[in-house]
Order: C-alpha cells, then sequence, then structure tokens
C-alpha cells in the first residue's frame, strides 16, 4: 500500500468501511441516513470506476466488495477527494456478504466489472460468473433490479451470456444487440479499460433485468 492509501484507511476506514458480520442483515437506512436504492458492486479493484459512478449517481447508495487491500485504501482515498458520502466498502469475500448480509429482493443492481476471465480452459471453473453464483444474485435483486456485468475477454462475455440468459429469474434488455447491452452511460472508463482498448480489445457490456 501507498503511503496515501494507508492514511486514507486510517483516517477514512472508520467511517466508510463496514464490517462482515455474519447472519446480520444490512440495513442501508441506518448506514446512509437516506432511503435510496442499493447497488453493490463486487470486485472494485482499485476502485476508480467505482468512485465516478458513485459521483454520478449521487442519488443511489452503492456497496463495493473487494478483498484487496491497496484497492479498498485507493477507493477509500477517492471517496475523501470527491466527498462521496454515498459509498461504503467490505472487505471480505463477496458470497460470503451476499449470503449473510444482503436480503433477498433488497438490491436495486449489481456492478461486476472486468473480472478475472481465466482464459486458459483448465481454468474456467474458476470464474466468477456461475449459475450458482448468478443464481444467488437473482435472489438479492428486487423485481426491476438489474445486474450488469463488463469484461474486455470475448470468450468471457460469451460465457457471461449464455449463464446469465439461462437464469429464469432474469430477462436480457430490450436494446441489447445479439445478446449484449449498450454501454451504460454511467459506466465511465477506467485506466485499466483505456489501457486495454489501446491494445484492441474489445469491450462487452451485459444488462440483465430481474423480472
Amino acid at each position: 500500500m501507498s503511503p496515501a492509501q494507508m492514511r486514507a484507511v486510517d483516517t477514512l476506514g472508520p467511517t466508510f468501511l463496514l464490517p462482515f458480520i455474519h447472519a446480520e442483515p444490512l440495513n442501508a437506512a441506518t448506514i446512509f441516513c437516506r432511503h435510496a436504492p442499493l447497488i453493490i458492486e463486487i470486485g472494485f479493484g482499485m476502485g476508480e470506476a467505482t468512485a465516478a459512478i458513485a459521483r454520478t449517481l449521487a442519488d443511489r447508495n452503492f456497496i463495493g466488495i473487494e478483498v484487496h487491500t491497496p484497492g479498498v485504501g485507493a477507493l477509500l482515498k477517492l471517496i475523501g477527494e470527491n466527498n462521496l458520502d454515498n459509498l461504503r466498502i467490505i472487505q471480505h469475500d463477496a458470497v460470503d456478504v451476499l449470503t449473510n448480509m444482503v436480503p433477498d429482493d433488497s438490491l436495486a443492481g449489481v456492478h461486476i466489472f472486468f473480472p478475472d476471465p481465466w482464459p486458459k480452459k483448465r481454468h474456467h471453473k474458476r470464474r466468477l460468473i456461475q449459475p450458482a453464483f448468478v443464481r444467488l444474485l437473482g435472489r438479492k435483486l428486487h423485481s426491476g433490479g438489474y445486474l450488469h456485468l463488463a469484461t474486455d475477454w470475448e470468450d468471457y462475455a460469451h460465457h457471461m451470456l449464455e449463464v446469465l440468459a439461462g437464469e429464469p429469474a432474469l430477462e436480457n434488455t430490450p436494446d441489447a444487440v445479439n445478446g449484449f447491452a449498450p454501454r451504460p452511460h454511467y459506466r465511465g472508463s477506467s485506466s485499466f479499460e483505456r489501457k486495454g482498448l489501446a491494445k484492441g480489445h474489445g469491450v462487452w457490456d451485459l444488462l440483465f433485468l430481474k423480472k
């Protein structure tokens, strides 16, 4: 961790880091001191895109889940620099958080951007987007809530599309083309994505709704 990231953890962590508590449901209205749609982002990396989205969608509440400590420090630093009162962080495994802390039918949205593609075929079973995990996400979304995924690996994009299309609780958006959604206005590009685009990589967005 950089000195700035460590300072952010020390000074902002007590306010913006939420503890993982087994079998204690989140109360978003208490955490954020307001009633607003709640969106969870899983695996936010260094948090650049997360902070930008929270700034753009200031009328919504966000919780980012990440296990990587430098990333947590980096996002805390951005929270402080941008006065993002609508964003909190949980540093813990996402499946544990969703299973134990997030009530069913409570989320307006879930974001998962550029998860590890595990490109080697023998490693595909390690990919985050699998039927059981998507089924869990579907339970946590309320009716009309959305699941937004993005990847720069075409093979993973088609895997994601197959998994999401196979989940009965979800349906694709009407404006999808060949299964993939136009890039939503709120998802700005991160430095990671810009580097990929500079190398000629494509980017695929998927946007599915809870029935």
